[in-house]
């Protein structure tokens, strides 16, 4: 008999859910950020938000946007509904490697399989190398059909984590075109964090305007009058219906500030609908830009 605390599953308390396959990015972020927690794969966004929401993991690393792809799709109509919290966000340096079986170099691999948007962000290697890009459903799930398959001719662009996840070598790093190339993740809970006073914070919400004249510009400006940075407003459709735009938003600071308060009450004047997301401590990564972009 096997030992039974080997089998042993987890605790729910000790687990991060993230959608994807095992060495997806989301699981990278797992895995760098919290390595005392147990990463838990999850098929869809939704499932990610279900094991949070039922109990089955703590915490859900959810990506939220990249620096080449932009937005990640549906996750901003997710979230209100989700009844989850923000409580944190990291973000995660994407380097893309070229993976493949043993035996395997860039002289024998014709093709390359990997998700839409990472044969995108490393377009001009596979044209340098003229190698044949092939559209999978994701990363992770790339580099587990190439490792089933043991095939010199094919490769996979996914984490240097798929790599030791699926038994496969790194014949090229870091081939991504855009060297920015960052992914910010949000990591939510089912409780709110109550965040320390004095710590630089970021607050996120969603809202919609009433449909009056100049009613989003009226709405917003009780940030910029009492000094309130807004870091991100983003507008997006709901419920197929063009006239019904939502709008997700990030601004510096805590709701208990006055000015940030007082910036609520006025925004509450001309919106309706207003939801916060959650109050979480910034990313370093947020100054740290900051800082080289000002030099």
């Amino acid at each position: 008999m096997g030992n039974p605390a080997k089998s042993k599953k987890p605790a729910p308390s000790r687990c991060i859910a993230f959608q994807g396959q095992p060495g997806a990015y989301s699981h990278l972020a797992c895995r760098n950020y919290f390595p005392d927690m147990t990463p838990l794969p999850t098929h869809a966004f939704e499932d990610t938000f279900n094991a949070v929401r039922n109990g089955q993991a703590r915490l859900g690393m959810i990506p939220i946007e990249n620096s080449v792809a932009g937005r990640v799709a549906d996750i901003h109509l997710m979230m209100p509904e989700s009844g989850l919290h923000i409580i944190g966000e990291r973000f995660l340096r994407v380097n893309h490697h070229l993976l493949a079986p043993e035996g395997a170099s860039l002289k024998t691999i014709r093709r390359v399989h990997s998700h839409v948007h990472a044969l995108g962000q490393c377009g001009n290697f596979l044209r340098k190398k003229g190698l044949e890009a092939v559209v999978h459903a994701d990363t992770a799930g790339a580099a587990a059909d190439i490792a089933a398959k043991g095939d010199v001719t094919e490769g996979a662009i996914a984490s240097e984590l798929a790599g030791e996840v699926y038994g496969l070598k790194s014949i090229r790093a870091n081939i991504e075109d855009a060297k920015h190339n960052t992914t910010r993740f949000i990591v939510m809970a089912r409780k709110p964090l109550r965040p320390k006073r004095g710590e630089r914070l970021v607050t996120s919400f969603v809202f919609r305007v009433r449909n009056t004249p100049a009613a989003l510009f009226k709405a917003l400006g009780g940030f910029a009058t009492n000094g309130v940075n807004m870091t991100k407003l983003e507008s997006y459709m709901v419920g197929g219906d063009f006239f019904a735009t939502q709008f997700y938003a990030d601004v510096e600071g805590d709701p208990r500030d006055s000015n940030v308060r007082l910036a609520f009450e006025e925004l509450d004047f001309y919106t309706h609908e207003v939801t916060i997301l959650g109050t979480y401590p910034a990313d370093p990564f947020r100054f740290a830009k900051i800082k080289s972009n000002s030099r």
